[in-house]
């Protein structure tokens, strides 16, 4: 792949010859060369990462070179196709463009922390960060499109994540919702894709500097509402995969210009990987009006606390990183909490009798099941509070707030259906579960019966085992069935039967 057969647009070549100057031609000799791949292990699925290395490499029979900016990211070869194997469907590793691990690291996400990953379909930072949780805090992931919300959910479930509520809201609603409810606060913003275009034909031909104009555009009104849900003391990471300074260091110098009580930070975490921002740019604009000329130089060492990631200098694609901390409360988020407070309090409502029988019923069937099935108390374990959408019961995390008057997608660990009493496991219990806390299992050593059962076929079992059984490949699980005569009953979702 080259500049010249992906035809990358005429006035982004110009601007980025004027960015870069005598770089400019390493920059664009980067398009001759391949993208990277990369993978990044799931630390929810194994007990240390010697181990995912260790069966990762007899089982695949390929090494991984590191991702030198994430710990838990492995660069692998297109050929080797690990997206074509029962492993993926396991959860046990996303594959995630390298340069896309970034942004997390900067985050630095605690266990037990409360986070919101603002924009995160389809679900490779949210993943991320959830790895880093390990099953302790709340974890809020919302996507704008109700149909990249559904995958995010999907991948939020494969990847066995117990401690995430997935929403499909607006950004303004959300931050009526949740004002200053936020320890850390992830905003990987919808952007032009400029720095993706060695991968992705479709953003090559979506440019325009128009959509860059109006990206950045939306990209101000999303950070606003980030501000106001974001703690003291609290830290938001912004993050683009573009080059357009419209959209990088000229938002983030809008934002400190109206957010005296943030400040940029130097990252902790890839520096030595990662160029610094360009503090001096021209500005563009045909706007007579428009003082952003002025504004970056009254940023410009700050500026050089922002990051890009330029595929040029490293393994991966094009990004831009900001990680900045709340130092205190500006009067206009006093006035917008002073305003919500009263709303909130009013959509706040007591069970009605008639919804608490039927929690309380759906929670004695689940109980009957983990009894017969499990060999742990999963509520015990995790925490959280049952709640019931029609027959589905969940566990929702105990941090999170009234689920009144937001779309919820995932309110938590889905644990099954109740019909008349009955339950039915979830397919995401089965990826949250580990082998060894199942009373029934069947393991499938070997990657072909794996396959068998992925496309919704039987699998044989111990003629004495009868119920709910756990299928694993590997020691990974991958779903339920149900064993009876020596014969597990195929309950792999059909929506998810893969045909390799």
């Amino acid at each position: 792949m080259t500049k010249e057969n992906i035809k990358l647009p005429e006035a982004f070549c110009q601007r980025m010859q004027g960015l870069l100057g005598q770089e400019a031609e390493e920059f664009f000799s980067s398009y001759e060369r391949g993208r990277e791949y990369g993978l990044r292990y799931n630390p929810l699925k194994f007990t240390s990462q010697r181990e995912f290395e260790e069966k990762l490499g007899k089982e695949l029979g390929y090494g991984l070179s590191p991702v030198p900016w994430c710990a838990q990211g492995y660069y692998y070869k297109e050929e080797q196709q690990p997206g074509k194997h029962p492993w993926h469907e396991a959860g046990a590793y996303y594959i995630q463009e390298p340069s896309a691990m970034s942004a997390v690291e900067l985050l630095g996400v605690l266990p037990g922390d409360t986070v919101c990953d603002l924009c995160a379909a389809p679900g490779g930072k949210t993943s991320q960060i959830a790895g880093k949780m390990q099953g302790q805090g709340l974890l809020v992931s919302n996507e704008f499109y109700a149909s990249r919300a559904k995958i995010l959910a999907q991948n939020v479930e494969r990847m066995g994540i117990a401690n995430t509520v997935v929403l499909n809201e607006s950004t303004e609603h959300l931050a009526q919702v949740f004002p200053q409810f936020f320890d850390k606060i992830l905003v990987d913003a919808p952007c032009s894709g400029e720095g993706m275009f060695r991968k992705d034909l479709q953003a090559v031909q979506e440019w325009s500097a128009d959509n860059v104009a109006l990206c950045a555009e939306r990209q101000r009104e999303i950070l606003e509402h980030a501000a106001v849900m974001l703690k003291p003391g609290g830290v938001l990471v912004y993050s683009t995969c573009t080059f357009a300074p419209e959209e990088n260091e000229r938002n983030i110098c809008h934002f400190l210009q109206g957010h005296p009580e943030f400040s940029l930070e130097s990252a902790e975490v890839g520096e030595q990987y990662f160029s610094h921002g360009l503090p001096e740019l021209e500005c563009s604009s045909k706007d007579t009006a428009c003082n952003c000329a002025n504004l970056q130089n009254a940023f410009t060492a700050e500026l050089t606390k922002t990051y890009r990631l330029w595929p040029h200098r490293l393994r991966g694609e094009g990004h831009f990183l900001a990680r900045l901390r709340r130092v205190g409360m500006e009067e206009g988020v006093r006035d917008f909490l002073g305003k919500t407070a009263g709303k909130s309090r009013k959509k706040r409502r007591a069970a009605k009798d008639k919804e608490a029988v039927r929690i309380e019923a759906a929670t004695a069937a689940y109980r009957k099941f983990q009894k017969e099935t499990l060999r742990i108390d999963l509520p015990e374990r995790i925490g959280g509070r049952y709640v019931l959408f029609a027959e589905e019961i969940y566990l929702l995390p105990e941090k999170m707030r009234d689920l009144s008057g937001l779309k919820v997608v995932r309110a938590g660990l889905h644990l099954g259906t109740c019909k008349k009493n009955r339950f039915e496991p979830s397919h995401a219990l089965a990826l949250h579960l580990h082998q060894e806390e199942a009373k029934r299992c069947v393991d499938l050593a070997g990657c072909s019966d794996a396959v068998k059962y992925l496309h919704g076929e039987t699998v044989s079992c111990d003629s004495a085992q009868k119920g709910w059984t756990l299928v694993c490949v590997n020691g990974l699980s991958l779903g339920w069935g149900k064993a009876h005569n020596g014969v597990v009953k195929n309950h792999y979702p059909k929506g998810l039967r893969v045909c390799y």
